[in-house]
């Protein structure tokens, strides 16, 4: 989940002592540039498909069309990780906030109802799907868990209710 400042963090995530480190590891480990954890699960060979689209990130683009050739072309699984391959390469689904200087300058492109600042969209999915034992041990107590989220369903995250979607920290 991207949020670039604009989405909450859940509270259960934010209790955590020095989670500013946790949350490096974990980044850096996604990146495949972590300096402790040099062991990486197989490359998932799937594919990334788009979802939904921030009307800001991508108002060069005049049509979904030319969204999902772009996404296409960054999404090859044999590349190193960017965004755009981590669903094809690594199985993860990609959420962003909704981002802005004014409310409704952004917005998610293919999505109905009604959405403002910091909601979180689904924007990449994956074909083939990770699961918490992709994560080294070490850092899975810093994933938040749901019991009502479902990623392969669920295109939308309302900002107000994230610590209703995502009460807890992972536990073995």
């Amino acid at each position: 989940m991207v949020n670039n400042c604009f989405g909450d963090l859940p509270k259960a995530l934010l209790s955590i002592y020095s989670v500013e480190s946790l949350l490096d590891q974990l980044t850096d480990y996604m990146w495949e540039e972590s300096e402790i954890f040099d062991s990486y699960p197989d490359n998932k060979c799937g594919c990334t498909i788009l979802d939904l689209y921030s009307g800001l990130r991508f108002d060069y683009l005049p049509t979904r069309k030319d969204v999902e050739q772009l996404i296409q072309e960054r999404s090859r699984y044999e590349q190193k990780p960017v965004e755009c391959n981590l669903p094809s390469k690594k199985g993860f689904f990609v959420y962003h906030g909704i981002e802005g200087s004014i409310e409704g300058e952004d917005y998610p492109v293919g999505y109905d109802g009604e959405t403002k600042m910091g909601d979180y969209f689904r924007y990449l999915m994956p074909t083939v799907y990770a699961s918490i034992e992709d994560f080294p041990e070490e850092l899975r107590h810093g994933i938040v868990v749901s019991d009502i989220v479902d990623f392969t369903k669920d295109r939308l995250f309302d900002n107000d209710k994230i610590n209703e979607y995502f009460p807890r920290m992972y536990q073995e």
